[in-house]
């Protein structure tokens, strides 16, 4: 069963546009989440197949909506909850639902 990061030869999505000398990070929440990440799969709360795997099961919708970053940010939530490391309401995003609020 195909997941919808599975979208190699399928059409109506719009170009990969490559930015010249495009910076790893845009804003500094990305460069706190990248980081996050890290520090979580090298204390073994979670590993790299778990990870891609959460981001993977996202809904569609959100999945499409979110940004590279948003998707590492939700994988992250979603694994931290699932693991018993902290509890979904703790978990909760700002009211306008992006992680840099």
């Amino acid at each position: 069963m195909s997941r919808i990061n599975d979208v190699g030869g399928m059409t109506g999505f719009a170009a990969i546009v490559e930015e010249p000398d495009e910076p790893p990070f845009h804003d500094d929440w990305e460069a706190h989440v990248f980081a996050l990440n890290g520090a979580l799969i090298r204390r073994g709360i979670y590993n790299l197949d778990e990870f891609r795997d959460a981001q993977e099961r996202l809904p569609v919708g959100e999945y499409l909506a979110a940004s590279y970053y948003e998707r590492w940010f939700a994988a992250i939530r979603t694994l931290l909850a699932e693991k018993g490391v902290v509890g979904a309401a703790d978990l909760a995003l700002p009211a306008d639902g992006h992680p840099h609020g």
